[in-house]
């Protein structure tokens, strides 16, 4: 009965040490499995390219441009982001100004 719980307990022990050595392990791939689904759900959101042509003209395309620095906007915008120019005339005036 001794060697069996023994025989137990060096495995559970085993186990345990081998869970204890290879956590970094899991860690850091658990973390660039993470950081690439990241970077290609990033990669899936349609962009556009903005950059200015030999006529300093603004240029926005679906390709970016070859041998030219550029901007990468995104085509649809973030959720919970509002932007409006004009919205200080919406605003109601304060009372005592």
């Amino acid at each position: 009965m001794r060697l069996g719980w023994a025989l137990v307990g060096g495995i559970a022990i085993g186990a345990a040490l081998w869970w204890w050595t290879t956590r970094d392990e899991r860690e850091q791939a658990r973390a660039e499995r993470e950081h690439q689904a990241a970077a290609a759900a990033e990669a899936a959101r349609p962009v556009l390219y903005r950059w200015h042509d030999a006529n300093g003209v603004l240029q926005i395309t679906e390709q970016p441009p070859k041998g030219r620095k550029y901007v990468r906007i995104d085509r649809e915008p973030y959720d919970g982001i509002e932007v409006h120019g004009d919205r200080s005339a919406d605003l109601p005036e304060t009372p005592g100004k």
